[in-house]
């Protein structure tokens, strides 16, 4: 008589039980010609795998935001060079000790900043207790860029009220490890910059741009083109510290000029404080 099989049973070998065995016995890896593809760097890493990389960088962070529950974000942009106020009063004390004016003058930029700092905190704060006691498929959860600055403001905020929020690093020579609030198996890291603006936008419910640089530019256009140009849902797009934004772009020009329409203006709005934030995404979606 046949033993009873499992009908959940795997079909074929585990790929990882073959490397794990493998490793085991103690035997060296084998030279790359014989090496399993998935198991060679080397081969991974040519120019002719690249589509292979991209599909992992796609897959990979949205398979582990599904086994967490993570369905809808808000999505937080912003300065990298931000600091808290403290942080930002001890690199003006150092900089005025060390005498050169360029470099207290940027300080000083800084500490004036360091308001936005403690204000995507709040926010992400506010987020965080939204979706404290909610169903999972009702929470919201912070997404940042998982770097420092604003991002780690966003991400501190949710820490503070226990919650959780994801990370979506970006491998650069200059780059910082991802902040210490980032919810640990939510911090991902990502090679290609397309890639990483696709999962911003893939589970992004709202999103909210605190004042930043090329960075911050870049990934705000992103969103405000696919959304113009029907390529994505429209969601709430908050540009934070409208003195910022509205010193930096003149938004009317655009429409003077003809290269906007007048509704375009309409996609998104401006708030100066977290509460005004939240009421904006709030009202969207009537919760």
């Amino acid at each position: 008589m046949s033993s009873t099989r499992n009908i959940h049973d795997r079909r074929l070998a585990d790929a990882w039980a073959t490397l794990q065995a493998h490793s085991n016995a103690g035997l060296p890896l084998d030279p790359d010609a014989s090496r399993l593809a998935f198991a060679d760097p080397e081969f991974l890493l040519r120019r002719e795998t690249r589509g292979i990389r991209i599909q992992l960088e796609l897959l990979k962070p949205d398979l582990e935001q599904q086994a967490h529950g993570i369905e809808n974000t808000i999505v937080v942009f912003g300065s990298a060079r931000f600091r808290d106020p403290e942080a930002a009063a001890e690199l003006v004390a150092a900089a005025e000790a060390g005498g050169d004016e360029a470099v207290a003058r940027r300080a000083r930029a800084l500490a004036r900043n360091a308001h936005y700092y403690e204000k995507a905190r709040a926010f992400g704060r506010v987020v965080a207790e939204y979706s404290g006691a909610k169903e999972p498929r009702d929470k919201l959860f912070v997404c940042t860029g998982g770097g420092p600055g604003i991002m780690e403001a966003a991400n501190r905020g949710c820490f503070d009220a226990g919650g959780t929020s994801v990370g979506l690093a970006i491998a650069l020579p200059m780059e910082e490890a991802a902040n210490r609030y980032v919810t640990p198996a939510l911090s991902f890291k990502f090679h290609y910059f397309a890639l990483r603006k696709m999962h911003f936008m893939m589970r992004a419910k709202a999103l909210v741009a605190f004042p930043g640089g090329f960075g911050t530019l870049d990934e705000l256009f992103e969103v405000i083109t696919l959304v113009q140009t029907r390529k994505a849902r429209q969601v709430p797009i908050v540009l934070f510290g409208s003195d910022y934004w509205k010193r930096l772009i003149n938004f009317e020009l655009l429409v003077e000029e003809g290269v906007i329409s007048a509704a375009d203006l309409d996609l998104f709005q401006f708030a100066d404080e977290p509460e005004a934030a939240w009421e904006i995404i709030r009202s969207f979606y009537r919760l």
